[in-house]
């Protein structure tokens, strides 16, 4: 298919066994997937979210298939449509019960800068970072590594903080640094290069090759950042 997003979600053949939904924003992907999450059906191995797409992998190949495009359209269509999927930020009680929780030292070394970058002091930056609700968007960059998007819980609240990444990115930044880029925080779950804002660290364990799910933060999930003693 070669159909624009503009005019609603796509669908995309990807090999025998998956297939791709691509979507116009990334607001459209946390609410589709939200829904897609939520009504599974049989035969389907995962699905992976991305910034405008979400793959779906399953043990199925040709009519099967075919109904698993079928229900990713149908579910999406839904879940978009005017007045039905609604903020992002609608979380219930249940979901609150079971967000993560991320205790960061505020010390990193970028937090006065993108501080000043953002019209704040260091201490107004802390309180906007632990004072969201943060979902887990997609994966990427690293095994672990969480692309997180705050929640709209309070519309007076304004638009997403665009933080500019660094003009020259590290070579090397530690594991469990804590960051921002773009409307993204982070934490970095190993040693890696990296152009975010570091504003804090972590000692959270971000992969865990022997845990199930391996990595701390799933699409989907939510995420509090608390302020612990640097």
């Amino acid at each position: 298919m070669t159909a624009d997003t503009s005019t609603g979600p796509v669908l995309r053949a990807m090999g025998e066994e998956a297939v791709l939904l691509e979507l116009a924003l990334l607001e459209d992907v946390l609410l589709v997937h939200r829904a897609l999450a939520a009504s599974r059906p049989a035969g389907l191995v995962d699905l992976v979210p991305a910034a405008r797409t979400v793959l779906a992998v399953t043990d199925a190949r040709g009519p099967a298939l075919a109904a698993v495009g079928a229900w990713l359209l149908a579910t999406a269509e839904r879940a978009l449509a005017p007045g039905v999927g609604g903020s992002t930020g609608a979380v219930d009680e249940a979901g609150r019960r079971s967000d993560t929780v991320i205790q960061v030292r505020y010390d990193g070394q970028d937090l006065a800068e993108t501080a000043a970058l953002l019209g704040m002091d260091a201490d107004g930056l802390i309180a906007w970072h632990t004072g969201r609700l943060w979902t887990v968007a997609f994966s990427g960059f690293a095994p672990g590594f969480a692309y997180l998007v705050p929640e709209r819980e309070d519309e007076t609240i304004g638009p997403p903080l665009e933080i500019p990444r660094l003009s020259v990115p590290r070579t090397t930044v530690p594991s469990g640094s804590v960051a921002l880029a773009g409307t993204f925080s982070g934490v970095y779950p190993r040693a890696s290069p990296g152009g975010w804002r570091i504003i804090g660290t972590t000692d959270a364990v971000l992969w865990d090759d022997a845990a199930d799910p391996p990595g701390l933060l799933v699409p989907g999930g939510r995420v509090r950042f608390v302020q612990v003693p640097a």
